[in-house]
């Protein structure tokens, strides 16, 4: 990092960037300050008034330019002392880094500069290489990370207020070249113990972390111990494993302060408080991050140190500052290319001719313009769509474009949908189709006359040219067989084995279905719903149920061959709701009674399935089966399982079988039920191994969903799992669905992720998709774009609505182009991309040891950063890591997905538990794989009871909780609440309705209902969480120091795990160290 910082003029902070009209958005650390006048911080990239510049280090290959210089032209990139964080990550501003790949940069031209002396990462370490005796002090920690810079280093970056680079207050002289004198000296803090993966670790630290917040950002200090939570103390003579030290006393990438070089980052920017006393220089030494397998200095030269966790970048900040600057202006869409508010802030979307970000998210909105940049900066370009996504009540839902018989207007050639980047020639005669550029003849009933800017006078009245989602209703040619559908059927088909009978279960998924039948999805303005239901039960024998209106009294038939499984009624078998209720209620009544006694444990599965199948085929309907399951199938039948489980099989090659089906006989089925538009929703309630991996391959192939109650117990589950049951069969849903994206020339789509089913390389089949469910696609180029023209998406999914009506519902983007990796790097969206990566990662499973799995995405990661740092970043010591802004997340988000139950599970995690997070988190959305890897922590005892807003976040980490309060946790499936060990004797009383700690019930599965403010503030958080999410979250209560802690502590994930995890900072530093070594 050199330290010749640059005066610029420019425009003063907060003011909107040319070349992008009227949108503003102030960069992470642009927030002016409580009690500190705004001019103190003059125009960007000013000098601070007040502070002299620092000398250039001695040897640095630039002079600092002359005070007027003109700030650098398009072409022009920062000087490398400069800037964390970069102001424009939405292409406000052209950074206009050369397109050429070389790591040389244009420097501005006021500058005398060598061509050819570019400073390379590699030389200049050269410049760090003699140490000093080994300083006994935390001076060296701060020095340390200096070098993480956070933030692009782009060509006219501001530095935020306080936070540039060798600019800024400082109570100190500027110094010529002695060092400044450190702030603190001395012993180490106790308690600031050395962080690190354990040695036996393999070389790729993976865990789940959390950014810290971005108070803090750019040099990483120590700072004391936070009260609270600690772990037990540090033992004095065994080593922990960890980063060890060097033997001049450095800690891992720290060493002692260098000769010759200014002092660094002048401390972190003061939220909300008067500036303090800036801590010491610091930086961040190029080669010393050990791998964290080093193990091999004596214990007596391993001090103890700490890198400060909120020096690093924070989730929590990160979210805090986009929800302020994004989330009180409507998110419009008639712009190409532009980033959307993250997931985690509340906006309202207006639909101005590009799909809401609701339905589709992309790792980037401007992608390179040839695959050769794509391939150099190894960004994956992907979207996550979720094509029928609920839409708050504020938003119109799509509009229905009906063009009657002779069906919605599309190219000749590629068959693109009419949309408004179709371009009108000829008066309005033809259309050129902005996909594959083919000309069309517009249908006559379809003509309008253009005006006088070449747009149809209609314009405004058809949504298919004004809006980018919409729906066409479908003639008969998009139908099977050339015929309309039927209404889609449900059957719900009951294990009536021992366990769930004597569970319990039978009875309550009776009771509860009695209500529930009269709240069947239907068509807007519909009385009732048109879909027609049926009933199975089970155990080594089929039931079917005759429940036709004419009937007294429900009639069973039992079929015992299950390996030649038919259906043995037609007419009775599916009915009307409303015309059988009371042979239905009769039914329901009856079957627990019937069961009662029963004796038998075994169970078939794949035989309940066909049975549903045959039941829909008879019926020439699309459908659902709500299947309730207790066990392992192990009664003879076809699809038949055993027991497989097999631990010893973990960090193994053969791993991976545990993700695989014991058999391809469910694949085949799967086949089978998509053919016929039969959607598998299963219900799992086991009490050991049932095969998760095998028995989910249907539900998972026909775009159906798993539910899995381990150990279901009444009194504990039954309110989760109803409220899963009702949301499961009331929520939208599409039958018969067929899904596919076309693109425009340049890129096309190569690969699909999710729950469906595919029989050519370009179609996505799903007998059923619902609301909550995702697809997600990957581009690669198959030709060159241009910036002009930009890229288009357009996604079509033909469905069967809940009412038997065929449509088509449309959504289309556009995306910019560039040709400068730093117009890719300002346009990314970190949560879809960690999305794309945990779901290829997942899939990756299947047929690789996780080891290799988990270490290409390292790899993978590494490349990314390592290729903004070479051709984006203005050329700094290798010491420094250099983070894109809007990809400074990237690192604790990735760690998160490493240190996944998946791809790194712990003692306690089961074969089941990992099959069927992975097939969960595959069809998940951005915003729940958001939280699900980085969970939200609340601290309740900090609410406000009198507002409706939910207390500021934390980060997740045990050192952020105070044993005086008490903490909420959620991560999509589980609610934890926390209570400290020194909570106030009020607020348990207020909370649990008992008089002290010890009395609280580890066994509450719901909060209990007490007429006090706090308890109804706690309950109404819990109930907005529950809201959020697509399924009802468990709530555990965990006692400090109790058994249930370690559960909790796992969801800590910017820790150590147990499972040998890395903590945030450790894989930061490894990281870094990774980044180091592809640059050299």
């Amino acid at each position: 990092m050199s330290v010749n910082q640059q005066a610029h003029t420019g425009p003063p902070y907060g003011q909107p960037q040319p070349g992008y009209p009227g949108f503003q958005q102030p960069a992470y650390g642009a927030q002016t300050l409580p009690a500190v006048p705004q001019s103190q911080y003059g125009a960007y990239n000013g000098p601070v008034p007040g502070y002299q510049q620092p000398v250039p280090p001695q040897g640095s290959l630039r002079a600092p330019p002359t005070s007027g210089a003109p700030p650098p032209a398009s072409g022009a990139s920062h000087p490398s002392g400069h800037l964390a964080y970069s102001q424009f990550e939405h292409g406000d501003v052209q950074n206009g880094i050369p397109a050429s790949a070389a790591p040389m940069q244009r420097p501005p031209a006021s500058q005398p500069f060598l061509p050819g002396s570019a400073p390379t990462p590699v030389s200049q370490i050269s410049t760090f290489q003699q140490y000093g005796p080994p300083p006994a002090s935390v001076q060296q920690l701060r020095n340390h990370m200096a070098g993480m810079t956070i933030g692009s280093t782009a060509a006219s970056a501001p530095p935020p207020a306080g936070l540039g680079y060798g600019v800024g207050p400082s109570s100190y002289p500027p110094s010529t070249a002695a060092p400044r004198p450190p702030a603190m000296a001395g012993p180490a803090l106790p308690g600031q113990t050395v962080a690190g993966p354990p040695s036996s670790q393999p070389n790729h630290v993976s865990s789940p972390p959390p950014p810290p917040p971005p108070s803090t950002m750019a040099g990483l200090h120590p700072g004391p111990p936070i009260s609270g939570l600690h772990g037990p103390p540090p033992p004095t003579h065994p080593p922990q494993p960890g980063y060890q030290m060097q033997q001049n006393g450095s800690f891992g990438q720290m060493r002692g302060p260098q000769p010759n070089y200014g002092g660094a980052y002048p401390g972190p920017p003061n939220y909300g408080s008067p500036p303090g006393p800036p801590p010491p220089p610091k930086r961040l030494d190029p080669d010393s991050i050990p791998s964290p397998q080093l193990n091999e200095l004596p214990p007596q030269q391993k001090p103890r140190h700490r890198i400060d966790p909120d020096a690093i970048p924070s989730p929590i900040q990160v979210i805090e500052d986009d929800r302020n600057n994004r989330g009180s202006e409507p998110f419009v869409t008639g712009v190409r290319g532009q980033v959307p508010p993250l997931v985690t802030t509340n906006f309202l979307v207006k639909d101005q001719g590009n799909a809401s970000p609701r339905y589709i998210r992309c790792t980037s909105y401007n992608i390179p313009c040839t695959s050769d940049m794509a391939k150099q900066s190894q960004v994956p370009l992907a979207a996550v769509i979720k094509p029928l996504a609920a839409l708050p009540p504020e938003e119109a839902l799509p509009y229905l474009v009906d063009h009657g018989e002779s069906g919605p207007v599309r190219c000749n050639r590629c068959k693109a949908y009419m949309c408004p980047f179709m371009q009108f020639i000829e008066g309005g005669r033809r259309f050129q189709c902005c996909f594959c550029s083919c000309v069309t003849e517009v249908p006559p009933h379809y003509f309008q006359h253009l005006d006088h800017t070449g747009k149809r006078v209609d314009f405004y009245d058809r949504p298919e040219l004004s809006l980018g989602s919409y729906e066409f209703l479908a003639t008969v040619d998009y139908c099977k067989n050339n015929k309309f559908p039927s209404p889609p059927a449900f059957i719900f088909m009951i294990d009536v084995s021992y366990n769930a009978v004597k569970s319990g279960l039978v009875r309550l998924i009776c009771e509860e279905l009695k209500s529930l039948l009269d709240y069947l999805p239907r068509e807007g303005n519909m009385e009732e719903s048109a879909i027609r239901v049926g009933f199975v039960t089970y155990n080594k024998v089929l039931h079917f149920y005759n429940v036709k209106s004419s009937l007294a009294q429900p009639q069973m038939m039992v079929v015992s061959d299950v390996a030649d499984m038919f259906v043995p009624l037609l007419d009775g078998f599916l009915v009307n709701v409303s015309e059988s209720r009371t042979v239905i209620a009769s039914l329901l009544d009856q079957i627990p009674e019937m069961f009662a006694d029963t004796r038998e444990t075994e169970t078939v599965f794949a035989p309940v399935i066909q049975a549903g199948l045959e039941a829909l085929k008879a019926a020439e309907c699309a459908g659902k089966l709500f299947i309730f399951h207790t066990s392992l199938p192990i009664a003879e039948a076809p699809g038949k399982l055993k027991n497989r489980d097999d631990r010893k099989l973990i960090n193994t090659d053969k791993e991976k079988t545990l993700f695989q089906p014991q058999t391809s006989f469910y694949n085949n089925l799967a086949k089978d039920c998509v053919a016929q538009g039969c959607c598998v929703d299963l219900f799992l309630f086991p009490n050991q191994y049932l095969d998760v991996a095998t028995l989910g391959v249907v539900p998972y192939q026909t775009g159906g969903s798993i539910y899995k109650y381990a150990y279901f117990q009444l009194e504990t589950d039954q309110y989760r799992f109803l409220n899963d049951l009702r949301r499961d069969v009331q929520k939208e849903v599409g039958f018969d669905a067929v899904m596919r994206v076309r693109t425009s020339t340049g890129i096309r789509a190569t690969d699909f992720f999710g729950a469906f089913y595919m029989s050519n390389t370009t179609d996505v089949e799903m007998a059923g998709l619902d609301c909550d469910k995702t697809i997600t696609v990957e581009f690669k180029h198959d030709d060159k774009l241009s910036e002009d023209s930009g890229a288009l998406l357009q996604c079509a999914l033909l469905y069967t609505s809940c009412a038997g009506q065929r449509r088509l519902r449309i959504h289309n983007l556009s995306l910019n182009c560039c040709t400068q990796l730093a117009d890719l790097y300002r346009n990314c969206e970190t949560d879809t991309l960690i999305n794309y990566l945990a779901k290829y990662a997942y899939r990756g499973v299947l047929s690789s040891p996780v080891k290799t799995v988990r270490d290409s995405l390292i790899n993978q990661c590494a490349q990314i950063l390592a290729c903004y740092r070479k051709n984006c970043a203005s050329p700094s010591s290798a010491g420094q890591l250099i983070l894109p802004e809007c990809m400074k997340l990237l690192p604790v988000y990735l760690n998160c997905v490493l240190k996944s139950d998946v791809l790194q599970p712990g003692p306690e995690v089961t074969t089941d538990d990992r099959a069927y997070i992975r097939q969960l988190v595959t069809s998940m959305d951005v915003a729940e794989t958001n939280v699900f890897f980085y969970p939200r922590l609340l601290p309740l005892t900090k609410a406000d009871v009198d507002s409706d807003s939910l207390p500021a976040a934390i980060r997740n980490s045990e050192e952020r909780l105070s044993k005086g309060d008490i903490y909420l946790l959620e991560n999509g499936l589980n609610i934890f609440v926390w209570v400290g060990v020194s909570v106030q004797q009020g607020l348990i009383q207020n909370l649990f309705g008992v008089s002290s700690f010890s009395q609280i019930s580890n066994a509450l599965s719901t909060l209990p209902v007490l007429e006090n403010p706090f308890s109804k503030k706690v309950r109404s958080i819990v109930d907005m969480l529950q809201g959020q999410r697509s399924r009802y979250m468990k709530l555990i209560v965990v006692k400090q120091e109790d058994k249930l802690e370690m559960l909790f502590r796992h969801f800590l994930v910017e820790d150590k795990s147990l499972s040998g995890g890395a903590s945030y900072v450790d894989f930061l530093c490894h990281m870094h160290k990774e980044i180091r070594q592809l640059l050299s």
